[in-house]
């Protein structure tokens, strides 16, 4: 999902508290596993990158959403997609990349064989309808498209991406992911489908058929939206005898969005995604494979989405690159509790390209915060915070004193992060491959 809060699901605490019950992913949370510390990057594109590569964005070029012209994964980054491809397995991306969107950077440029989706964010669906806009004073400006292409083919554009586009694009995501799973089954080659959905990434608009079912406004109808098309997503899987076989993965780019108008909820968190705050950082991840991954499930333990790439290559007996630092751990043993503990106990908080500060077990040392996108930031030199005692980090001030031992191992952390940036200097943002694209 886009955006996707940490709370909005009734799993996680909201369903009902948010206008609509999510029967169809509570039942997927109990028959696999539930995390309750699944980690993402505070922005679109980064968080993105890290998924598809399993290195920490700032490697890529990729720390911020798009500031150049050209921007997103050079083609010499390997993706998941390109890894699975590379061992047999058919992949397919229904959804919102963003990750490029000029030649050489699109999906299918990058492991996929097929694509159907939007290049960029859901932003820009507002600018086809409004009257703020005139293409006189602006002749280069260029809309939106919602977009297919094939792995050896240019991109087409297949209508303006506005607002009813917006409004009906998840519907057909579903449809096409629904498609490709049901041609993949009937072929003897393993698939691997990505399904970045373009919900609830403002603005917040759902589709006709749901629109106004829950009574409760434009949320909740989202909220029973998303629920009924991942239900259709297990059921095909279900339907086609593929269930053992799967993992089923479901979780959210970013934390919550800030717009006050499509605000989200990060439960028992405090912030929004653009943030360094736990809920910018923690989003619900789920993940079903009978026989596999143990039913009803549950772990606090610290996982980071740089981990998902690492996990699957294991899974599909893929390559994991060995030419370049790679961030992500291999997590399938803690995920199938063949271990308790997860292979990760630390990550580096970024915000675009600053850091700020250090994740390390049960706590965090910043040097930023915000309270939301939108907020100024304040700067710290070095504040701690214990997220059992103070999970909303505000009251670290009642025992900071006791609490500077927790410099020394996460002061480590960023030493060591900073000693690898040295010894492989990041990819310059807007950055261009040897030939130019």
């Amino acid at each position: 999902m886009d955006n996707l809060g940490y709370g909005e699901l009734g799993c996680y605490g909201g369903g009902l508290l948010r206008g609509a019950p999510t029967p169809r992913i509570d039942r997927l949370a109990m028959e696999g596993l539930r995390l309750t510390n699944f980690n993402v990057e505070a922005q679109c594109t980064p968080s993105r990158s890290a998924l598809m590569t399993g290195r920490c964005p700032i490697r890529t070029g990729t720390g911020t959403v798009p500031g150049t012209p050209v921007y997103g994964l050079m083609r010499s980054e390997v993706t998941i997609g390109r890894s699975l491809s590379d061992a047999g397995y058919v992949t397919g991306c229904f959804g919102k990349w963003h990750l490029g969107h000029t030649k050489g950077r699109f999906p299918t440029d990058h492991g996929f064989d097929e694509w159907f989706g939007i290049p960029n964010s859901s932003d820009g669906s507002h600018w086809p309808s409004s009257d703020l806009l005139d293409l006189e004073d602006v002749p280069d400006l260029d809309y939106e498209y919602v977009m297919e292409s094939r792995r050896g083919e240019t991109p087409r554009n297949l209508r303006v991406y506005d607002l009813e586009a917006r409004s009906r694009v998840d519907r057909e995501i579903t449809d096409r992911a629904i498609d490709f799973i049901e041609q993949s089954a009937a072929g003897e080659a393993p698939f691997f489908a990505y399904i970045p959905y373009t919900q609830t990434h403002y603005p917040v608009l759902p589709h006709p058929d749901f629109r106004g079912s829950t009574g409760k406004g434009h949320w909740a109808d989202i909220l029973a939206q998303i629920d009924a098309y991942t239900g259709e997503l297990l059921d095909t899987i279900d339907r086609l005898g593929l269930r053992d076989d799967t993992l089923f993965i479901f979780t959210s780019d970013n934390g919550p969005e800030m717009i006050p108008q499509w605000a989200g909820w990060a439960g028992p968190w405090r912030g929004t995604y653009f943030t360094g705050l736990e809920g910018s950082l923690r989003v619900p991840f789920l993940a079903r494979w009978p026989g596999h991954v143990p039913a009803g499930a549950v772990s606090n333990e610290i996982v980071h989405e740089m981990d998902v790439f690492p996990t699957l290559a294991r899974i599909g007996g893929a390559a994991v690159p060995d030419d370049r630092p790679m961030d992500g751990v291999d997590q399938l043993d803690f995920l199938t509790f063949a271990q308790e503990k997860s292979n990760r106990e630390s990550f580096v908080i970024y915000v675009g390209n600053k850091i700020y500060g250090v994740k390390w077990r049960d706590w965090k040392m910043t040097f930023r915060e915000q309270a939301t996108g939108f907020s100024e930031v304040q700067n710290f030199n070095g504040r701690i915070v214990n997220l059992l005692l103070d999970p909303r980090e505000e009251l670290w001030q009642t025992y900071a004193h006791e609490c500077y031992w927790v410099l020394k191992p996460t002061l480590k952390v960023l030493a060591e992060h900073q000693k690898s940036l040295r010894q492989h200097p990041p990819v310059r943002a807007g950055a261009v491959d040897e030939d130019g694209l």
